[in-house]
């Protein structure tokens, strides 16, 4: 299971890496900006609403399959990426596959530390949606992109053949910020 989800796990890194680098590239569109973002993801087993301020980006599909939306809020420099791809093999996993996110976590931790010199993994926690039974596993780290600290949270799930990843990434000065964003996130308001 180990081999399936580093495998799965490079390939939504590589959707997450390509929309953190195009981060400075975005575009503020007022309508936008003044409105919500509704999230869905894995058959709308995985949803939540971004505050008003984030612009939706479309990331190039990969020629893997990966798809995937960047939000950027300009004002917070915040950056949110929602990335989905089928789990390579045929694996089928559980909506709460502990063994299956415990192993892609691992192997994301592995792939950010080669790809961030600076990479500082500060927590991971394992969690089960309220609702929906949907398990997530959440990996707090630091590390230098885009010129500076950043604090980073990505948030792991799977369902079925698909899985999901969804990266925060924010200033490390804006703690208190980046944390409300993640409970909102985890959440699934």
């Amino acid at each position: 299971m180990s081999l399936l989800s580093k495998k799965a796990v490079v390939l939504l890194l590589a959707v997450a890496s390509l929309g953190a680098l195009n981060a400075q590239a975005a575009k503020v569109v007022a309508k936008e900006a003044a409105s919500t973002q509704k999230v869905s993801m894995l058959g709308n087993k995985f949803t939540f609403t971004l505050p008003k301020g984030f612009i939706a980006n479309a990331l190039p599909p990969s020629s893997t399959g990966a798809s995937g939306t960047m939000y950027t809020n300009e004002t917070t420099k915040t950056v949110v990426i929602a990335a989905e791809n089928t789990i390579p093999g045929g694996v089928n996993a559980k909506d709460n596959d502990g063994e299956f996110l415990d192993a892609t976590a691992s192997d994301f931790a592995t792939e950010q530390a080669k790809a961030l010199p600076d990479f500082t993994k500060l927590s991971e926690k394992s969690i089960t949606q309220k609702g929906t039974g949907l398990g997530l596993r959440q990996l707090d780290s630091i590390a230098t992109q885009g010129g500076g600290k950043t604090l980073d949270t990505t948030l792991m799930a799977a369902s079925g053949t698909r899985m999901a990843l969804v990266q925060v990434i924010s200033r490390l000065s804006d703690n208190a910020g980046h944390e409300a964003l993640v409970k909102q996130i985890v959440s699934g308001k």
